[in-house]
């Protein structure tokens, strides 16, 4: 059993390091390159540094912080050396992302109902269905709500994960998506199931009307569970940019999102974003996804993110 946790562990590992290949060529080998190459700690150096960070969706905010506290760190402790820079970088980046780290605990309530969101593409429906197998394989017993009433397709996607998982799925042909959680959450309660996974249409954060919509859709799983839903998750695509960054303010000040999701870190995105995250609107990034396969979904762990970015 051991010897498998272990080789679980490390294909994950090796998962990261992957998905995370293009940020580490941005940032991880370009700043190891310049504090090798550089002959002395000087403004030079500062502004390449700046400028690699900017570059791997770090953000403005968050690359400052960074270089300011960087600056303090080699007048406090007189570091002279560049290569001392990148142990230096790497503890500072750790310390700015370790605070998103956070497990969600879905013991506190039964049923435990987490509201899914997010814009169209950015792998909401996909992640329901991996979260699903998640919950499974730690003893939870889950039901899922076809919310996404208003594409056919995500609606047939859900059912296919339902079998895929052996979960039932709460569905209508017709029908908003308030009604279906509302009926859902109902079933869940009635059943006993542990964890409700409640999917919402896609949505652009410009389209207001569809914003106050889902306000509507909160307000009616409350009605159906006093004090539900338990968990708040919008679901970002890494490979926007900083644009996930403007996803993340937009949707929490509409609704308090209480967690993220962090998907299609598959090679081309950079990752660098839970940095601009981090520093702006630090809310926990629930779990990360890597690929396509059923098992490519993981709780974050800054350490982990950090390590397969410098490594």
């Amino acid at each position: 059993m051991l010897s498998f946790l272990k080789t679980q562990n490390s294909s994950w590992t090796s998962k990261l390091k992957a998905g995370l290949s293009r940020t580490r060529e941005q940032m991880g080998k370009r700043i190891a390159a310049l504090f090798d190459a550089s002959a002395k700690i000087d403004e030079a150096l500062y502004e390449e540094l700046e400028s690699i960070l900017l570059t791997s969706d770090v953000g403005v905010e968050a690359a400052a912080f960074l270089l300011e506290k960087l600056r303090e760190k080699v007048r406090r402790e007189k570091i002279q050396e560049p290569p001392e820079l990148k142990s230096a970088l790497r503890q500072l980046l750790l310390d700015l992302i370790s605070p998103l780290e956070g497990k969600l605990h879905v013991e506190e309530k039964k049923p435990f109902v987490i509201m899914m969101m997010g814009v169209n593409g950015a792998g909401k429906t996909t992640s329901i269905g991996k979260l699903a197998k998640y919950f499974q394989s730690h003893g939870k017993s889950v039901l899922l709500a076809a919310g996404d009433t208003f594409r056919a397709a995500a609606r047939e996607q859900l059912v296919e994960w339902g079998k895929r998982n052996e979960v039932d799925v709460i569905a209508q042909e017709k029908g908003d998506t308030a009604a279906v959680i509302f009926d859902a959450v109902n079933a869940a309660v009635a059943r006993g199931t542990d964890v409700v996974l409640a999917d919402t249409a896609g949505r652009l954060v410009t389209q207001l009307h569809l914003m106050e919509e889902i306000k509507k859709v909160k307000r009616v799983i409350g009605k159906a569970l006093p004090g539900a839903p338990h968990e708040v998750l919008l679901v970002l695509d890494a490979n926007t940019g900083q644009n996930a960054l403007s996803q993340v303010k937009a949707f929490d000040d509409a609704l308090g999102v209480t967690g993220l999701i962090l998907t299609k870190l598959d090679g081309t995105a950079k990752g660098g974003v839970i940095a601009a995250i981090a520093r702006n609107r630090p809310i926990p990034v629930r779990f990360i996804g890597i690929g396509e396969g059923i098992d490519d979904l993981r709780p974050f762990s800054a350490e982990e993110f950090v390590e397969a970015l410098f490594s």
